[in-house]
């Protein structure tokens, strides 16, 4: 079960369009670690897909980045649903909380990798997904320690999701001036470079709480 004081703030979460699907999913018999599972799944598709469109050209290639795209969001709605059938459906279940961390972890490196091989780059793909998986052991560290979790950005998962499927849909009109995946290697390297960045200042923030709990205990 899913902490409700300790979620991922997403404005999604409020709208009418997503509580009627949540409603509609608590009413059948979807279990929230199905929709956490679906989430590799999806994952998986669209790294695959993003790896398959550095294999081609012309509209497959199109085609292939358009469906990288489309299967980000639909992690993402996984992500978004998952929790809100546990919460506010009420069918959290016990092993609930390694399954709304677990996909997620897999679903950054899937996702990231194949990029990184499609744009033959793998040693980049594989430094976005291991700086994608620290900012959330940097996040989960500071819960464990007793502190509030952290869901700070610039590369929280939403932006990094944002990024590389913004950079996907751009590659698309790489053709008109003659391109071949330039835009995908800067979208994989902001990506990269601003996880790194978010672990930095995640790390920076939990360690000043910890000094400041020490103080405050001492004090005491």
């Amino acid at each position: 079960m899913i902490e409700t004081s300790d979620r991922r703030p997403l404005a999604s979460r409020n709208t009418r369009w997503a509580a009627s699907i949540a409603r509609w999913m608590a009413s059948k018999t979807i279990t929230p670690n199905q929709i956490s599972q679906a989430s590799i799944v999806a994952a998986a598709i669209a790294g695959g897909a993003f790896y398959l469109s550095g294999q081609t050209i012309g509209w497959s290639r199109v085609a292939c980045l358009l469906v990288a795209v489309l299967f980000c969001q639909v992690r993402l709605l996984c992500n978004l649903f998952d929790g809100m059938v546990a919460v506010e459906g009420g069918k959290g279940e016990p092993d609930g909380p390694f399954w709304n961390e677990f996909p997620d972890r897999a679903a950054d490196l899937l996702i990231f990798a194949g990029v990184g091989y499609g744009i033959d780059m793998p040693g980049l793909g594989w430094a976005a997904g291991a700086f994608a998986v620290l900012t959330a052991y940097v996040r989960e560290l500071s819960r464990a320690t007793g502190n509030p979790s952290d869901f700070s950005g610039p590369m929280a998962k939403q932006h990094r999701m944002a990024a590389i499927s913004a950079a996907g849909l751009t590659s698309i009109l790489e053709p008109l001036w003659g391109g071949h995946n330039q835009i995908l290697t800067i979208g994989l390297a902001v990506v990269a470079f601003g996880a790194a960045f978010t672990a930095a200042r995640r790390a920076k923030t939990l360690i000043a709480r910890l000094k400041s709990q020490a103080t405050t205990q001492t004090s005491d």
